[in-house]
């Protein structure tokens, strides 16, 4: 019905997050039929992107230099460190503004049953890291999953405790939340972490 490299064009839209099948197809035909600037303006900036943009050496956030702009900060508190499980992580704690130390992001949590391990997110690295900076307090801001507290509890495991203050974000209760409408592991953790006031 479409042509090849119509079909090929669809295919690659589809691999991205949240599209598919009548979605790709929708954006392809849009992209063809209304936008040709636009979309040889996107293929010209994706190229662009692949070529200039690599990974921090210090905290592997995607960087056009060597060295991030947030790592070479020199107002950052270099004795924090805040672990997070992905770009997108370390996007809504930096847009959050209340957090200003520094980061290392991990490519995804520990996940054995799909082959996924300490490697394979930079576990090794982490700890090369860890043993090369002053960092002080270890920030353990990974998703409350099961996978993401078994990688928690997997950094925790080889961090020593004498040198480092380890510590967990807070989970539970979110701003403006009614009670009788959370679930009842938010209503645990909310528990669990509760502070003094």
């Amino acid at each position: 019905m479409f042509s090849p490299k119509f079909v090929a064009l669809v295919q690659a839209l589809r691999g991205l997050p949240s599209v598919g099948q009548k979605t790709a197809q929708r954006m392809a035909l849009q992209l063809l039929e209304h936008d040709r600037e636009g979309a040889a303006q996107l293929a010209r900036a994706i190229v662009a992107a692949l070529e200039g943009i690599g990974r921090c050496e210090s905290c592997r956030i995607f960087s056009e230099t060597p060295v991030c702009p947030v790592c070479a900060d020199n107002h950052r508190d270099a004795t924090q460190l805040c672990i997070v499980e992905s770009p997108t992580d370390w996007l809504a704690i930096e847009q959050s503004g209340a957090y200003q130390g520094l980061y290392f992001i991990l490519s995804g949590h520990l996940s054995p049953l799909d082959g996924i391990g300490p490697e394979d997110i930079g576990i090794p690295e982490l700890m090369n890291r860890l043993a090369n900076s002053p960092v002080e307090e270890i920030i353990m801001a990974t998703s409350a999953t099961i996978e993401g507290e078994a990688t928690a509890g997997y950094i925790m495991d080889r961090v020593d405790p004498a040198r480092y203050k380890v510590t967990r974000l807070a989970q539970g209760v979110p701003m403006g939340g009614e009670l009788e409408y959370l679930d009842a592991q938010t209503l645990s953790l909310a528990l669990k972490s509760r502070r003094s006031v």
